[in-house]
């Protein structure tokens, strides 16, 4: 067997034996699944999708793709895959930084470990070998002191460090992974999932001379990447330090998304924040940043690392996101952007998704304004997130409610409406009243609400690849399916998202055929990330998800009017669902057997 991009080599490790075992890919999944977030769902859903998410018998997989480490644009993400203890799907979490391309430089192209350790272990990873060694000096470490560690132990350079902190090691249901560069594996719960089997982290030594991925055809190689590149460098978006993503991060999306009336506020009780502009991209900059930051073979560097030099909000973030900041901003009634890099900073050294956090919040501050909670949490309290941060971590108190995600919270607060979740997973920042496509996206979403399953915004606010009006639901069913499908394609490929907004499916099409040597066409990358994605249903629907009821939004969106440029306007789930399922071929949210049988899944 011989293919380009791969070592074809994967650590399978026990925690329950301590043992360690290698394997080869195999060839056939490969080209059915890619590698990345297909082939992880894959092997997720072989362990069985009856499997409780902390049980021994959960996999948790740290996989790359064919083009991870190697010179191809965005070529340095890495995917965890595993059973979601927040929310009982299938669930995969991507991380940017040098992770992911230090393990194919280390020999190693994907992780599988299940079973638990009975004491605390790390995985240390160097020239193609895997050994679990001991943390237990390590544990009730936040991440910081854990990555200072490893590079003290290992040196700093060649080294990269995966590891979870206080809120993973206390099973926070949103806690996550965390590299030394603060990105994060951050949705789902994947933390949670190496807190229960005692893993605290992952660290890989391993240079790039020498050890970069061959590509199978390496002029066909050369000339996608080329393409590809030029894309990238003319985007409107991505174009380098020509405005958007170059310039101000994501959080360029700030004003605009408030702009239209899609900035959901104050548990989205509102979709326009009037002082959204106190944490915008344009505020942020000119008052807080420090430098620009990139990821392995981007040269977009959208990172944008902030200080606040001062004050009791003195700290130092690597990246003020757009996410992070409307979380816990925005959505809690904060405007102050020092208090809201404040608890970034917190969320990245405890290991917390700072969007369930900023979820959970909202959640409180409502249900304490209803009277249901004798807690005190009024809208903007940055003084009173930040110690109910620290009390979430470590499970204390009123916190230990919240610890389990703001589904569970407003259950136990005696109203469930109150949060803006989707199968247990809360809602991004975009609001659906504003913006009907990505409602559609949050309803259909293999793992609760994500924009990222399919970003519909690219479209219905950038016009990206061609505009679509956002407040119009119909034809929204057919466009979700389109970026699901590529979306499902790029993360298998491990690509970043940023991508796709220049390259298309002939791009990657040209980039995956001359990396593997497995010639494929835009149809067939369409092709296989439906596939994916109705793998990831199909488990979905085997764990217990098989109703159109599961596809739903708050009634939030449904049936309260949005605000500011949004006013009046609701989600029409009602067209765009049925709709959805007909361009999908699927049953009331069920995938039919003809459907398994026509992609090749049975």
């Amino acid at each position: 067997m011989s293919f380009g991009g791969f070592k074809n080599r994967e650590v399978l490790a026990n925690l329950s034996t301590g043992t360690i075992e290698y394997r080869q890919l195999n060839e056939e999944l490969i080209r059915k699944y890619i590698g990345g977030r297909g082939l992880g769902v894959k092997y997720v859903f072989d362990n069985g999708p009856q499997v409780e998410a902390f049980s021994e018998d959960n996999l948790l997989c740290i996989m790359t793709g064919p083009v991870t480490g190697s010179r191809s644009p965005m070529s340095g993400r890495l995917c965890v895959v595993t059973k979601s203890p927040l929310t009982g799907t299938v669930t995969d979490s991507h991380m940017g930084g040098w992770t992911a391309a230090r393990l194919k430089w280390a020999g190693i192209d994907n992780i599988l470990i299940r079973g638990k350790s009975d004491k605390p272990v790390y995985l240390y990873i160097e020239n193609g070998q895997a050994e679990i060694r001991d943390a237990q000096d390590l544990w009730g470490k936040g991440t910081r002191e854990t990555v200072k560690f490893m590079q003290d132990r290992y040196g700093k350079e060649d080294l990269s460090v995966m590891t979870i902190g206080q809120a993973g090691e206390n099973k926070v249901l949103f806690s996550s992974f965390i590299n030394e560069n603060d990105r994060a594996a951050g949705r789902g719960g994947t933390g949670a999932v190496a807190g229960d089997k005692m893993l605290k982290a992952i660290v890989i030594k391993a240079a790039q001379k020498g050890n970069m991925p061959q590509p199978a055809l390496g002029e066909e190689y050369k000339k996608s990447n080329q393409k590809a590149l030029k894309a990238i460098m003319e985007g409107g978006l991505t174009a380098p330090k020509k405005g958007g993503l170059s310039v101000y991060g994501t959080n360029v999306l700030t004003s605009i998304i408030n702009e239209v009336g899609a900035l959901p506020t104050m548990n989205s009780k509102f979709s326009h924040f009037d002082g959204a502009d106190g944490h915008s991209g344009e505020t942020v900059n000119a008052t807080l940043l420090v430098a620009d930051n990139t990821c392995h073979a981007c040269p977009v560097a959208c990172k944008k690392e902030v200080e606040v030099k001062e004050g009791k909000y003195k700290t130092r973030v690597e990246s003020f996101e757009f996410e992070s900041g409307w979380a816990l901003g925005s959505n809690c009634g904060l405007s102050n952007a020092e208090a809201i890099s404040y608890l970034i900073n917190m969320c990245n050294e405890y290991g917390i998704d700072t969007i369930e956090l900023g979820n959970a919040f909202s959640v409180a501050m409502e249900a304490s304004e209803k009277g249901l909670t004798e807690e005190a949490f009024v809208w903007g309290d940055a003084d009173r997130m930040i110690e109910l941060t620290e009390a979430i971590t470590f499970r204390k108190g009123f916190g230990n409610i919240l610890a389990d995600g703001p589904a569970r919270a407003a259950a136990s607060f005696g109203d469930p409406g109150l949060a803006m979740c989707v199968k247990g997973q809360a809602i991004p920042a975009y609001d659906p009243r504003g913006i009907q496509g990505i409602g559609l996206g949050y309803a259909t979403s293999n793992r609760g609400a994500c924009h990222l399953r399919g970003y519909t915004v690219a479209s219905e606010i950038a016009g990206i690849p061609e505009p679509t009006d956002r407040l119009k639901p119909e034809g929204k069913g057919e466009l979700l399916k389109i970026f699901q499908d590529l979306f499902a394609f790029s993360d298998s490929m491990n690509l970043c998202k940023f991508s796709s907004f220049s390259e298309n499916a002939d791009n990657y099409a040209d980039q995956y055929s001359a990396m593997t040597g497995f010639k494929v066409t835009s149809d067939d990358v369409m092709k296989i990330g439906e596939r994916i994605y109705n793998l990831e249903r199909y488990y979905n629907n085997l764990a217990g998800f098989n109703k159109k009821e599961d596809d739903f939004l708050p009634k939030r969106f449904t049936e309260e009017g949005g605000s500011g440029n949004s006013a009046g306007y609701v989600s029409r789930m009602d067209i765009m669902l049925d709709e959805y399922y007909q361009v999908r071929g699927w049953q009331d949210g069920v995938v039919p057997e003809g459907k398994l049988k026509e992609l090749d899944i049975i």
